[in-house]
């Protein structure tokens, strides 16, 4: 404990020389000069199926982090992905667990990046808080609105840094497309139209794999289910697309909403706030495993009249309708009307937003200087409260009025329910 303590104050302590965080604007190769162990952010991983390997890579770039632990409960991901870690630093030291409890345990960590089902995102996070760990955690930022709220308590309360993995905040597209709507370049907005995607994406191309079968020997399946109700074993329930059933993830609204929304959010200066009524439609499948809305249709009005609408039929991204034309931005592309507004400068005077060119380079960064990351979990927050309204709007059928100061439905007690999870025993949510 000694240890770990000296090395935090010495991370600290190097931030404050060098003047905080300086952003790092690529990722670093391990040819490059690294600082000397006592000098880096030790880290562990938990969850290696999917984003978790994608996440690591950019950490295992970064001169100035060892990883040195990684967690899952399928073998196969656990192997392959230290196999990753072993051959980036040419040894076989990276240890393994299938136990998040068990990598926390260890006592030499000073972060950690968990990429898991939303399911299972806050019991290890709130841990991870409570043991003295930074964390980098995927978006949404939880499965339930109680869950996020309980996160971001705990990372509070034990002044913890968080990054939320909405990286579109890092890339300069982006960036821009919400400076420019920041600063009025299309006027006073109107509206928002926000697309999150639609249907459900065969990811693991598992699809038609229901049949209930005992779960593989490489997998711990109980543990998998965590605090999720008891269901039987089938390949269509796991591994990547678990996000179409609504006891594991929350469907295209839910696995967009960090990202898209997360951006509207940003350009209107409305990280901590939120809509103050909800109103939506879906098509819910009505027999299948996959239960999530394949089609939406929600309306959020917030306090000043400003409407955002999420419908399944707009393309990916984020358009802003202002007074004196529109922006639009997605991936790889930025539209406007008219095209002008994409040439005007941001003056030195005017609104500039946080400024970030690796997501993950900032998180490190912000571990050393103690400052706020570009994602904050009272950002994500703010940002996944919106996809909990609006599925529970959907599957209520009511409009749902929210007070976002208060952060409570008002008069519908039904509704209310819907905020908390409720775990299988013995799991419990701690805050």
């Amino acid at each position: 404990m000694t240890t770990k303590i000296n090395r935090r104050r010495f991370l600290g302590t190097a931030a404050a020389i060098i003047g905080g965080p300086a952003i790092v604007t690529g990722c670093v190769t391990k040819s490059a000069g690294r600082p000397a162990p006592s000098e880096r952010v030790v880290m562990g991983a938990i969850g290696l199926g999917w984003q978790g390997p994608g996440n690591l890579k950019n950490f295992l770039s970064n001169k100035d982090v060892q990883v040195v632990a990684l967690c899952d409960v399928d073998q196969n991901h656990l192997m392959q992905t230290k196999k990753m870690v072993d051959d980036a630093y040419g040894n076989k030291d990276c240890a393994t667990y299938t136990r998040f409890e068990d990598l926390y345990a260890r006592g030499d960590l000073d972060a950690v990046s968990i990429a898991l089902p939303d399911h299972w995102h806050a019991i290890p996070a709130i841990a991870a808080a409570e043991a003295g760990l930074d964390i980098y955690g995927e978006k949404p930022l939880a499965h339930t609105f109680g869950e996020g709220r309980a996160i971001c308590d705990a990372v509070r309360h034990n002044k913890r840094i968080w990054q939320t993995g909405s990286w579109q905040r890092s890339v300069e597209n982006f960036h821009r497309a919400a400076e420019l709507v920041r600063n009025g370049r299309i006027g006073k907005v109107k509206y928002i139209e926000v697309g999150l995607g639609q249907g459900h994406t065969d990811y693991a191309e598992t699809a038609g794999q229901t049949a209930f079968a005992p779960p593989p020997p490489e997998l711990d399946y109980d543990r998998w289910l965590g605090p999720a109700p008891d269901a039987p074993y089938c390949p269509a329930r796991v591994h990547k697309n678990w996000r179409w059933i609504m006891a594991y993830g929350g469907g295209t609204v839910m696995d967009w909403v960090g990202h898209h929304l997360d951006i509207a959010h940003w350009a209107m200066g409305l990280d901590n706030s939120g809509p103050e009524t909800v109103e939506g439609t879906g098509v819910i499948p009505g027999q299948g495993l996959w239960d999530s809305p394949t089609d939406y249709d929600c309306t959020c009005t917030y306090a000043d009249g400003l409407v955002i609408k999420i419908n399944s039929a707009y393309p990916m991204g984020t358009k802003w309708v202002g007074e004196h034309g529109w922006l639009f931005v997605t991936r790889g592309r930025t539209e406007a009307e008219p095209q002008n507004v994409l040439n005007e400068v941001i003056g030195e005077n005017e609104i500039r937003l946080y400024h970030s060119r690796d997501h993950c380079g900032n998180f490190i960064e912000c571990v050393r200087s103690r400052k706020e990351t570009i994602t904050p979990c009272e950002v994500a927050h703010r940002s996944a409260t919106v996809g909990h309204l609006c599925d529970i709007a959907i599957y209520t059928g009511r409009k749902i009025r929210w007070n976002p100061k208060t952060e409570e439905i008002i008069h519908d007690p039904g509704a209310s329910e819907m905020l908390s999870p409720q775990y299988r025993a013995p799991w419990k949510l701690k805050a």
